[in-house]
């Protein structure tokens, strides 16, 4: 305990020196200190006994809960013993998985409810929300493993579970050190692939992965971005985009620091995202098969790719590009499940939807991911019109044509994300709309008004031709 209060003290006299958010050091401190519990392991865990692995993974993870959040860390705990013991009573069935479902969504909604402000609130419930999913993606597993697998979709059959995990195992997978926190998303078959041994040396087993080097790139990547976070936010920030300055920039400028701003704010989890997934590198969790040269993948949980990132030329390569592994968590869990819909439209509003829930009350989050929908619907559409019409199609490919339209299409991308996250960010409707009014409804004109303007007048000027 004593230690423990040297350790809060340090970080809140280190806080007031360099003017950082206390709660926000304390998380990137927990953070790295996954690199060395990863070294421990590797030295004295590696390849033993899958028990002793599980209880490192639980007291480890327990510790960075417990220095970021206190006694508060008793809130996941709590969820996983209900969810274990809906599971072991109930069985693999739909019962099960709809009780996990409402009881860990309704329980971080509450928390959302007692805890938040109309700031971005770091407390229990960001590694809470982290758990949810994982714990609604056991269930789900666990239900799939007792269903006949000429039924099942590939990712089913790859994810699923024949047994429950036994306590350890489960407890260890909830808290693994290097996700617990703040991701990434991953499926309990790979946690037991990994204690297993799966993914290290067969010919010795107690010989550490050779990661080291991919782990020390992405650690490098992570500081990198952390630093060119750091740098913007000398010039953009929150407040400055709902301020009298910002307002009276000129039409143009603004949108241009709008894009920047949007960056900002993508950079602070790209610099965490790749900060955490430098450490599971490290564990050896993120093996990802063999390449053609025969050497091992470590990619295995890269949550931004960000060659494709860095390169967009329209929104679809940003979904595919950021947050992967919870995308590909909400792909497989939920919008694949609303197939019973009949309309891939409707399938991908109810998985947004579900993600706007999961996020919180703010009403930002709902208009956020509403119009993340207009947006992937606009566009499709788009494309959809040109390349029927075949002239317009020719007329784009052309090498002359391409090169500005990708040189367009990459400063659209760039302003347009930064309109995006207007109410995601600013979470609450005096603060987004303020910044709607400053940059003169741009963006809600352009795709709010598409499917009843825009859309129908593009497709009557485009409109394929006829042939015999």
């Amino acid at each position: 305990m004593i230690e423990m209060n040297i350790f809060s003290h340090s970080l809140k006299a280190l806080s007031e020196l360099v003017g950082a958010d206390e709660a926000a050091l304390t998380l990137l401190v927990s953070i790295l200190l996954g690199y060395p519990i990863a070294i421990i392991y590797r030295q004295y865990f590696c390849g033993r006994d899958q028990y002793f692995q599980h209880l490192y993974f639980i007291a480890s993870g327990l510790l960075l809960g417990y220095l970021n959040y206190g006694l508060d860390v008793a809130h996941p705990l709590l969820s996983m013993v209900v969810t274990y013991v809906i599971l072991a009573g109930l069985g693999a069935t739909a019962a099960a998985v709809g009780a996990v479902f409402a009881f860990n969504m309704i329980y971080l909604l509450i928390g959302y409810y007692t805890t938040s402000t109309e700031y971005y609130d770091i407390n229990w419930t960001m590694p809470h929300c982290v758990l949810v999913l994982r714990l609604i993606g056991i269930a789900f597993d666990y239900f799939d493993g007792q269903q006949k697998e000429d039924t099942l979709g590939a990712d089913n059959k790859r994810f699923m579970l024949k047994t429950l995990p036994n306590p350890l195992e489960f407890f260890g997978f909830a808290f693994f050190p290097s996700s617990f926190l703040v991701g990434p998303q991953f499926p309990m078959r790979r946690y037991q692939n990994f204690v297993n041994g799966d993914f290290g040396d067969k010919t010795d087993p107690f010989k550490p992965p050779r990661s080291e080097y991919a782990a020390l790139k992405r650690f490098g990547l992570g500081v990198f971005y952390l630093s060119v976070f750091q740098i913007m936010g000398m010039y953009v920030s929150d407040s400055y985009m709902v301020s009298e300055d910002f307002r009276e920039l000129s039409f143009i400028r603004k949108h241009l620091i709008l894009g920047l701003w949007g960056r900002f704010t993508l950079y602070k989890y790209i610099s965490c995202w790749l900060l955490t997934e430098g450490s599971c590198i490290l564990f050896g969790i993120t093996y990802d098969g063999i390449d053609e040269k025969g050497e091992k993948q470590w990619n295995g949980l890269e949550n931004v790719k960000l060659s494709i990132f860095e390169n967009t030329l329209d929104f679809d390569d940003y979904v595919h590009s950021f947050n992967t592994n919870t995308n590909l968590w909400l792909g497989h869990y939920i919008y694949k499940r609303l197939k019973f819909l009949g309309n891939r439209n409707f399938s991908h509003l109810g998985a947004l939807m579900f993600l706007a829930v999961w996020h919180g009350f703010h009403t930002g989050y709902f208009v956020a991911f509403f119009i993340e929908f207009l947006v992937i619907y606009t566009e499709r559409d788009i494309k959809t019109i040109v390349k029927s019409n075949e002239k317009v199609s020719q007329f784009f490919n052309q090498p002359m044509v391409n090169i500005p339209l990708k040189l367009f299409l990459r400063l659209y991308t760039f302003i347009f994300m930064g309109f995006c996250l207007i109410p995601f960010v600013l979470f609450t409707w005096e603060n987004y709309t303020y910044t709607y009014v400053s940059i003169n409804y741009s963006g809600l004109i352009l795709y709010v008004l598409y499917p009843v303007l825009w859309g129908p007048i593009l497709r009557a000027v485009l409109k394929r031709k006829k042939t015999d």
